[in-house]
């Protein structure tokens, strides 16, 4: 049975420093991720990075994104289809806070 969509997160601006995007809502539910949009509304190039792993991650080897440039005025997308269990966490963080706004769309069901 297919799960519920839901916007998972945001919008709302990723920080400067590492933080979590999306938490886990409990261990009977599952999340598939299938839509990461990150846009840029500034005169100015940023970058960001995005973690799967522990609550706050930031560990070398579990990036999704490093240092990844979105242009001015730009945007980015990312479309997949990812399972988050609940000990999956989704964090990251932008090269300058209030630059980068992150969207996560997705689904969610019952395990």
């Amino acid at each position: 049975m297919a799960g519920t969509l839901k916007r998972i997160a945001g919008p709302a601006y990723l920080g400067s420093s590492v933080a979590n995007i999306y938490t886990p809502p409990a261990s009977t539910i599952y999340t598939v991720i299938r839509h990461i949009h990150i846009g840029n509304p500034t005169g100015s190039a940023a970058t960001f990075t995005l973690y799967v792993g522990g609550t706050g991650g930031s560990t070398g080897g579990t990036e999704l994104f490093k240092a990844y440039t979105v242009a001015a005025n730009g945007s980015f997308d990312y479309y997949c289809s990812m399972l988050m269990l609940s000990t999956d966490f989704l964090s990251g963080l932008a090269s300058a806070g209030s630059t980068l706004t992150i969207t996560v769309e997705g689904e969610q069901g019952v395990v």
